[in-house]
């Protein structure tokens, strides 16, 4: 082949002439971006069954949302994990040019069709769906010069004031908090539990009724009294906050 362009070098000319002015159109219309998006665009899933085993978490909300999601325009795979701490999340990828706020949507959409089907724990703790796969793309270390301020501290100071600060920002699919999260943790005692016949589940339902946030009410509201001067709202304490009043 190439005694074949040595013998002939016009024509060998005029095909790289062609292929020069081929190239220099083909140029002209190329995209060019700074951040050309290389990866496929994902949407990731997350809900958490408290309690449950790792294949009980799987069976009850991982399955379930999976079947839920088949048939999504430009699907490309999905896959799931379980773990012990009765976290599911579920990725999906979608074929390259895909528009991921479409995704979403129909992602979101598909998913309340399954929510009647998913335990009732974590029907109430909710599912989040969130742009991104899982992977981390930066990590942050926080920490506090007051001895008096503990890692669970720091934990709720980032959850109350940057997780959705930070989350709002162009580009942020996800943020998480590693770390301890501020809780009030109850051990039982079995032998009381027999005792009164009690199961752990009423327990928590004893819980969940007095610790609710509940609308006291105002003095002086309408329709008032001619003579009326004072017009307060009042502010109950309902929610229980320390361990005594949990005790109790």
């Amino acid at each position: 082949m190439a005694h074949f362009f040595i013998n002939r070098p016009i024509f060998a000319w005029v095909i790289a002439i062609v292929i020069m002015l081929g190239g220099g159109l083909a140029l002209q219309t190329l995209p060019i971006e700074q951040y050309p998006d290389i990866a496929p665009p994902q949407v990731s899933i997350s809900a958490t069954y408290t309690g449950a085993s790792a294949e009980t978490v799987d069976s009850s909300v991982s399955q379930v949302i999976e079947q839920q999601l088949k048939g999504i325009d430009n699907l490309l795979y999905m896959s799931s994990t379980s773990d012990a701490a009765g976290s599911s999340r579920t990725t999906l990828t979608f074929l390259p040019g895909t528009n991921v706020d479409l995704a979403q949507m129909q992602v979101q959409n598909k998913l309340q069709q399954a929510m009647s089907r998913l335990p009732p724990a974590v029907q109430s703790r909710g599912v989040t769906v969130t742009k991104g796969g899982n992977d981390y793309m930066i990590v942050y270390h926080f920490t506090s010069s007051d001895p008096d301020v503990s890692a669970v501290d720091v934990g709720d100071f980032l959850t109350s004031n940057l997780v959705d600060v930070i989350g709002r920002v162009d580009g942020v699919g996800e943020v998480q908090v590693f770390g301890t999260n501020y809780a009030m943790r109850i051990w039982m005692d079995p032998a009381k539990l027999e005792k009164y016949a009690l199961m752990p589940s009423d327990i928590a339902s004893a819980i969940q009724a007095q610790n609710t946030q509940v609308s006291a009410g105002k003095l002086g509201d309408l329709p008032a009294l001619p003579d009326q001067q004072l017009n307060a709202t009042i502010t109950a304490r309902s929610k229980l906050q320390t361990v005594e009043q949990f005790e109790n």
